[in-house]
């Protein structure tokens, strides 16, 4: 618009001519200031259209970031929508889950409190069984370490008893093929002299060679004072037929006993606490009476040797 308005006014210059030289050069002046001015006004032009497409081109990439912020804001609201739904759901869950677990909680606690008390009586019960199995132990160490004792005493009574035997025997050698004879068994000895050695039929009287043998028998009790001495009167099924003050059997087996009891007390190192007489009559065989041969070893004195048992039977109480 102003490059129109420049040349207009040029060709007024021109057409009149008869302008003074003055007038013309204050116009030419004002022509050279309105051409620099439109050449300024230009250059601002293609500055503002410069600035214009920039701008422009700013506005395209805003609007482009607009769409893309508006989609995007678009799918935030749908997932807002969507997670306040949930959320909706999830407090109508737990609302329904909090008045539930009210009473399950408390059943829960019930439960444990009884759990509890369980736990405590086995917890109880525990400590006394272990209480009682380490009594127990103690009780069976003892009693292990009192059964050892036992068994040693035992051991060493054995051991005596054989040596009692092995002594008796030796001390009644010269009388082996007489009637008599020594074992051992059930922990005892046991010396049976037939009637033959030692009386007479119907006699309770020892003989001469019966009484060297019982002497011969103290001897050995002598040294074997914690030795019990039983002595024992057997006589065979014939009814006892002499007169007097014996009856039967039984007397006449008891007074034989006591015959040997008598000849042992004179032994002044024999205890008579140690000695006993029995009679048993007819009523012990060592067989049958149906021969004369097994009547003879029916008719006979046991002298039974039993070793004390005081200390196996303190043992033994203290055991219970």
């Amino acid at each position: 618009m102003k490059i129109k308005a420049l040349s207009f006014l040029a060709l007024l210059i021109l057409m009149n001519s008869c302008v003074s030289s003055k007038k013309y050069g204050e116009l030419e002046s004002r022509n050279a200031d309105l051409l620099r001015e439109n050449r300024s006004m230009n250059e601002d032009l293609e500055k503002f259209r410069s600035s214009n497409k920039q701008l422009e081109d700013e506005l395209a990439g805003l609007r482009s970031d607009q769409k893309t912020l508006t989609t995007e804001r678009n799918d935030l609201m749908q997932k807002l929508e969507a997670l306040e739904i949930n959320y909706t759901n999830l407090e109508k869950s737990y609302d329904a889950l909090e008045k539930n677990s009210s009473a399950a909680i408390s059943e829960n606690s019930r439960q444990n409190r009884e759990l509890l008390a369980q736990l405590d009586e086995k917890e109880a019960a525990l400590i006394a069984e272990r209480n009682r199995l380490e009594n127990l132990e103690k009780d069976l160490a003892l009693r292990s370490q009192r059964i050892n004792e036992l068994e040693s005493v035992i051991a060493a009574k054995d051991a005596k008893m054989n040596a009692l035997k092995t002594a008796v025997s030796n001390a009644l050698t010269n009388f082996e093929g007489k009637g008599l004879s020594v074992e051992q068994r059930d922990g005892k000895v046991y010396v049976s002299m037939e009637n033959k050695l030692l009386f007479e039929s119907g006699s309770w009287a020892v003989n001469s060679e019966g009484r060297k043998a019982v002497q011969q028998l103290g001897s050995v009790l002598a040294q074997n004072p914690d030795i019990a001495v039983l002595i024992e009167g057997h006589t065979d099924n014939v009814p006892y037929g002499g007169s007097g003050q014996l009856k039967d059997n039984w007397d006449l087996s008891t007074k034989r006993a006591t015959s040997i009891v008598q000849i042992l007390r004179e032994n002044s190192n024999i205890d008579p606490q140690n000695l006993t007489a029995a009679g048993r009559g007819e009523h012990a065989p060592v067989t049958t009476n149906d021969s004369e041969a097994g009547k003879a070893k029916n008719r006979r004195i046991e002298v039974i040797l039993t070793p004390k048992l005081d200390e196996i039977s303190k043992l033994l109480n203290d055991s219970i």
